[in-house]
């Protein structure tokens, strides 16, 4: 079983897979190609990634891959907690710029699929929280690209200056970012 729940911007969906549990702890299949198709999402990954950030408040992204290898991402949390975020950058689309935020952590066992198009980014809430993403398309160094954090409009729920990589902190604004992406409605 999985649920799939709508979110403000068409096509980013919440999916939460079932958990069966007893004294030992719980059992879930967090990647069920049938049970996708099944749900409408025929999606085939090629590439599993894992990250870990030590402090609360580590943030990343905002990240994106360009065409021809432009990611989709299946993304959920393995310990801790983080404030996952995707924003539409598809130009001509009516929710362009706008953004989803989704609280994953290792207890709501919550996903967010985040097709191409969109930018992903996450801040922690917890001390070594783990991040794992299923991808669409392998990494690419020469399609890698980022958008300021903080020139969205997103709500971060920081109590204080994020953590950032220099490639992070140096992102253009989305206000000056030319977007590779075309919205296909």
């Amino acid at each position: 079983m999985l649920e799939v729940t709508p979110t403000s911007i068409a096509d980013v969906l919440i999916l939460t897979p079932r958990r069966f549990g007893d004294a030992r702890g719980f059992f879930s299949e967090t990647w069920n190609a049938k049970r996708m198709r099944e749900a409408g999402l025929d999606l085939e990954f090629v590439q599993d990634n894992q990250s870990l950030s030590e402090k609360i408040g580590t943030l990343r992204g905002l990240h994106f891959q360009s065409p021809p290898h432009a990611q989709g991402k299946l993304v959920r949390c393995g310990h801790g907690a983080l404030y996952d975020v995707a924003v539409d950058i598809r130009v001509g689309s009516p929710t362009y710029g706008q953004w989803v935020g989704v609280e994953l952590t290792a207890e709501n066992g919550r996903q967010l699929w985040i097709p191409t198009g969109f930018l992903h980014g996450f801040v922690t809430r917890e001390p070594d929280t783990e991040i794992l993403y299923k991808c669409t398309d392998f990494y690419t160094p020469e399609c890698d690209g980022a958008v300021l954090w903080s020139s969205c409009g997103i709500d971060w729920g920081l109590t204080g200056d994020p953590v950032l990589s220099d490639k992070d902190a140096a992102a253009p604004p989305l206000a000056d970012f030319d977007s590779p992406f075309l919205w296909e409605g």
